[in-house]
């Protein structure tokens, strides 16, 4: 494989995701698909849904870039990515009831693991993607509520995958970072589109396809460490949904009770977006840190990470909650 090749799969990742969010743009305009201030979203003008729409044409052209070079299987991953991206973009138009969403999700997760299995992943690797495509989509369509948040934490996630995977892995990590940077700029600082379920979808299953291309890469013993480049998502989500489920609240339904959308009130969404991008950028520092240490450091290291950032998660919810109370 000659340097250029992967150097222009980059610069067309870019550029489809860039032109085709500017497309989804005009085209969500048009049709009226908007998605509109309300008590249960945090911005405060019409805007438009479905721009990720570029993001997830990328990874199929990724997908099949890796198929005709490489592996067949990869057509595998392609299909799952499709019938995420398909159900998101389905749901951006018209109303999908959660339970054929979930089915989506549940076999792009065994489209996936097919797939892992004939390009060599362990059995107990590519079982994973069982369990990591929903949960992940999910976790990506749940933290995708203020500008750029979702698109910058996957840019980081992917960069990091890019830094420990080799071949194939690193080739579609930087493929999503480059489609990542061709969506932000309609994103931030004032968003002109919002990703829309196709392309939080999208970046939700190719991040566990990363996941566990990384877990056939690595000794399970090593396997935590690459759940920290996704932590704080994990935790925002993980924990406010426990929250959700603890006090019987329909937990599907759009709220306004994530740690980052509380944050955003007070704060903006730049700020809230650059700091989850700070406890990112500390999370990728100690994986790196991980990934050097002498083994057996690696489930201790990432169980401490996640529980101190549980920790600070609910400090923060009851600081934000006593200065509410002090202003009523």
């Amino acid at each position: 494989m000659r340097w250029s090749e992967p150097a222009l799969l980059l610069a067309a990742a870019f550029s489809i995701s860039c032109f085709a969010t500017a497309w989804a743009r005009a085209h969500a305009r048009s049709r009226g698909l908007m998605d509109l201030p309300g008590e249960r979203r945090s911005h405060d003008l019409p805007t438009p849904r479905g721009g990720g729409i570029g993001i997830a044409l990328a990874g199929l052209c990724a997908c099949g870039w890796l198929a005709w070079v490489g592996s067949g299987a990869w057509i595998w991953v392609a299909v799952g990515l499709a019938l995420v991206a398909g159900a998101g973009w389905w749901d951006d138009h018209r109303p999908l009831p959660a339970w054929p969403r979930l089915l989506a999700h549940l076999v792009a997760g065994a489209s996936l693991s097919a797939g892992m299995l004939q390009l060599g992943a362990p059995a107990a690797a590519a079982m994973a993607a069982l369990l990591l495509v929903p949960v992940l989509v999910n976790v990506w369509n749940f933290i995708d509520g203020i500008d750029g948040l979702a698109t910058s934490q996957a840019l980081l996630a992917a960069l990091a995958f890019a830094w420990v995977l080799d071949g194939p892995g690193r080739v579609l990590a930087l493929v999503v970072a480059a489609a990542c940077c061709g969506f932000l700029p309609f994103n931030l600082p004032k968003a002109r589109i919002f990703l829309g379920d196709v392309g939080s979808g999208a970046l939700g299953y190719l991040l566990a396809a990363l996941v566990v291309l990384g877990f056939s890469g690595l000794s399970a013993e090593w396997w935590p460490i690459l759940l920290l480049p996704l932590a704080s998502c994990l935790v925002d989500a993980g924990m406010t949904l426990a929250g959700r489920m603890f006090r019987g609240e329909a937990w599907w339904r759009p709220h306004l009770q994530h740690l980052y959308q509380r944050l955003a009130r007070s704060h903006g969404h730049p700020r809230v977006t650059l700091g989850y991008a700070g406890w990112t950028a500390l999370s990728i520092g100690i994986m790196l840190g991980l990934y050097r240490a002498p083994e057996g450091w690696a489930r201790v290291g990432t169980a401490i990470f996640f529980g101190l950032s549980m920790v600070a998660w609910r400090g923060l919810h009851r600081r934000l909650g006593n200065a509410s109370e002090g202003t009523v």
